[in-house]
């Protein structure tokens, strides 16, 4: 087999996997996005409302039973923290 070959091969995998990490990565910044947008919208449009912590904590229980560990209140602070700093910055420029 000559290396030119086996190089080409090589090559359409490591594009294929690059291209399935970037995918992959813009569905998930998209996802968190959307559970910031979804957790803001739920308070009244309020960065932090006043049943928001009660919110967060219910919300996070049942997305870790359903989806593991990565759904704390803390990483559902950021989510919502992200879009609002993102949504302000947009509206300034």
């Amino acid at each position: 087999m000559e290396q030119k070959f086996y190089d080409e091969i090589k090559n359409i995998l490591l594009t294929a996997r690059n291209k399935v990490y970037q995918t992959t990565n813009f569905a998930m910044v998209e996802a968190y996005w959307n559970i910031g947008k979804s957790i803001i919208e739920e308070q009244g449009g309020n960065e932090k409302a006043e049943y928001g912590t009660g919110l967060l904590k219910e919300l996070s229980k049942q997305m870790i039973q359903d989806f593991g560990k990565g759904f704390t209140v803390a990483n559902l602070k950021k989510y919502e923290a992200v879009l609002f700093d993102i949504s302000k910055w947009l509206r300034i420029a």
